[in-house]
């Protein structure tokens, strides 16, 4: 496993630096987890599908599909989009 795998989940930096300067942002332990995890699946199936013996086109769909469907998951655990039981508080 590369290291660069990892390098996505320094974004978790900017929620912990805005749980420092601000109390507007209140994260949990398991909110990290659950975000970084999030980003470190959406990292490795981009890597996979942009190594993929696939044509260009093709490729970019298939990323802004999983682009997608990561910004629906987000928004949904952040504010409740849907109203699912998944959806914050």
């Amino acid at each position: 496993m590369s290291k660069r795998i990892l390098y996505p989940v320094f974004l978790l930096l900017i929620p912990l630096i805005g749980m420092i300067i601000t109390d507007e942002i209140k994260w949990d332990l398991f909110d990290f987890i659950i975000m970084g995890s999030l980003i470190i699946f959406l990292s490795v199936t981009i890597n996979f599908v942009y190594n993929s013996p696939i044509n260009i086109k093709s490729r970019l769909l298939y990323i802004g599909i999983l682009v997608l469907i990561f910004t629906l998951i987000w928004a949904e655990l952040a504010v409740g989009v849907f109203g699912t039981t998944f959806a914050g508080s």
